[in-house]
């Protein structure tokens, strides 16, 4: 039996304490959420209501199967940026079920600037697309979209990665087979009207929904043409005259079930490739998530006594567990998948990332998506770890790991910091989905490494006489303010560096549903050897 037996005593002071701290955490994690998604507009919100509009967030939970989850990614991006007048970036994303198929679901949010896309905006919402073609999902486009927001056209229009490349990727995930189907339910100008207009089917709501690449301003000064925007682009015109809208709908409320309606007959069958198990929960609750890690980082945890709380039945098969100890790897199950998980119990030695290289190619080998529980300083450094190969042993598992072939997942439960976390597939190795706790950290090294290192450098580069204590105090302060800025999960999050913040507890059930959406890919063809390295 590979049942783990916890440790842990959740009547213990230092539970009770970890769990306060937690619990503030959550509750903070909790408001701002609130506050992104009804909050700082309420003037806006009331005047969205006087049109006879739906928020985004009602439309998607109109449009989804009743009693059935909906993911929401990055709700948090932009937050602190802009003043914060750009609550969500002014778009909600996510997968949702509806008429029994999983969909990338993309929602404008006009009580936001309108619906304007600022540079986070663009990244969310092609994040959204990458992650539907990645996963072989329709998407689903609710449009309420004011375009590119003028004053940011330069972070929001001429590169690669910018507004355009999500018609790009519109266009080629149509080509693929996967639909892209929209609905409007206001006006939708210049970039904003290619969304739809590219749609394979869409849908306008009589009296607010309007597409027009110029509106009536831009038509003035273009060509001096007064036109009211009803005339120039309203639903009827559309659906009546010119063949842009596909549907007429009398009010958001049909729009939607006009929408099901066609998603129900996709003719879009899901078949699941990977061996699954009946659900069983874990035999330690997930709400005692809570209490295992501690507020301090420098306070040390066992990552078993995670995966214990995320596992079915806390039953973990446990690979070379007498081998490179500071890396724990193993397989189990999450909602029935199967999945395996490499979890940190300190620095990566040479030891610990051969054993990762091994077993992230066995699970490549026997199509196993795997889990990386981020805790992580680094890779050892020193005169001993450099003599034994720490350089290209930790290479090894960065390679396994960047070329597996398999769903790649990644929460960062504490730190992440170097190359450490490209080790355990960082955002730069492009893990299908990527979450935070709301203690979470990220950076290059810690504020205490990093004002220790700077302060150094500062001492090694002066040739003549000392530097004050003053100059020193200012560069160990200035270096400890922007680490401690920058490496803040919520810092991350709004820029879009993972894909949400989510509560300790509910890692469980966002791993399930993350899992299940990847069972349904073909395992990707290929030699699947092991190298023992």
């Amino acid at each position: 039996m590979s049942r783990i037996q916890s440790a842990i005593n959740p009547r213990s002071p230092e539970f009770k304490t970890n769990s306060e701290q937690y619990q503030k955490s959550t509750e903070q994690l909790r408001s701002r959420l609130s506050e992104a998604a009804t909050g700082i507009r309420e003037k806006l919100i009331v005047r969205h209501r006087e049109r006879g509009k739906l928020l985004a967030r009602e439309r998607i939970d109109r449009l989804i199967d009743a009693h059935t989850p909906f993911l929401e990614l990055s709700p948090l991006a932009a937050y602190g940026q802009y003043n914060n007048e750009v609550p969500s970036a002014g778009i909600v994303t996510g997968i949702g079920q509806i008429c029994g198929i999983h969909c990338m679901i993309i929602a404008n949010d006009a009580t936001v600037k309108g619906g304007s896309f600022f540079h986070e905006t663009v990244k969310k919402h092609v994040r959204a697309q990458e992650i539907a073609e990645q996963n072989r999902l329709p998407c689903i486009y609710l449009v309420d979209c004011g375009g590119a927001y003028l004053p940011e056209q330069d972070r929001v229009f001429p590169d690669k990665d910018h507004f355009g490349n999500s018609f790009f990727r519109q266009c080629r995930m149509s080509q693929q087979g996967l639909p892209q189907l929209s609905a409007v339910f206001g006006g939708c100008t210049a970039g904003g009207a290619y969304i739809p207009a590219l749609s394979d089917e869409n849908i306008m709501v009589k009296g607010n929904a309007r597409i027009h690449l110029g509106g009536p301003s831009i038509v003035k000064v273009a060509i001096n043409e007064d036109v009211d925007g009803e005339t120039l682009g309203g639903a009827e015109m559309h659906t009546k005259v010119s063949g842009v809208s596909d549907y007429l709908a009398e009010d958001e409320p049909e729009a939607l079930a006009r929408l099901r309606e066609i998603i129900g007959k996709l003719n879009f069958p899901k078949t699941c490739h990977t061996d699954t198990q009946p659900v069983l929960p874990p035999a330690y609750s997930p709400e005692e998530l809570n209490g295992i890690v501690s507020a301090d980082p420098k306070i040390p945890y066992d990552v078993r006594e995670i995966i214990a709380r995320l596992a079915d039945d806390s039953d973990f098969h446990e690979f070379k567990p007498l081998y490179g100890e500071t890396l724990v790897c193993g397989t189990a199950h999450i909602h029935g998948y199967p999945v395996g998980i490499l979890g940190n119990n300190g620095a990566l030695f040479s030891e610990s990332a051969l054993k990762g290289a091994h077993f992230i190619e066995l699970c490549n080998q026997r199509n196993t998506p795997l889990l990386f529980l981020h805790n992580i300083t680094g890779y050892m450094v020193g005169t001993d770890a450099e003599r034994g190969g720490i350089a290209k042993n930790s290479a090894k598992m960065v390679y396994a790991q960047a070329n597996a072939r398999v769903p790649k997942f990644s929460v960062i439960v504490g730190g992440s910091y170097g190359a450490g976390n490209y080790g355990m597939a960082g955002r730069g190795f492009g893990p299908h989905f990527m979450f935070t706790w709301p203690t979470a950290s990220c950076a290059t090294m810690s504020a205490d490494i990093a004002s220790n290192v700077m302060l150094e450098l500062r001492r090694s580069s002066i040739k003549h006489g000392e530097a004050s204590a003053e100059e020193l105090q200012k560069i160990e302060d200035d270096v400890r303010a922007q680490y401690g800025e920058q490496s803040d999960p919520y810092y991350a999050t709004s820029r879009l560096w993972d894909d949400g913040i989510i509560e300790p507890s509910q890692t469980r059930d966002v791993m399930g549903l993350c899992l299940a959406l990847t069972a349904t890919r073909e395992p990707e063809a290929g030699p699947s050897p092991v190298y023992r390295m």
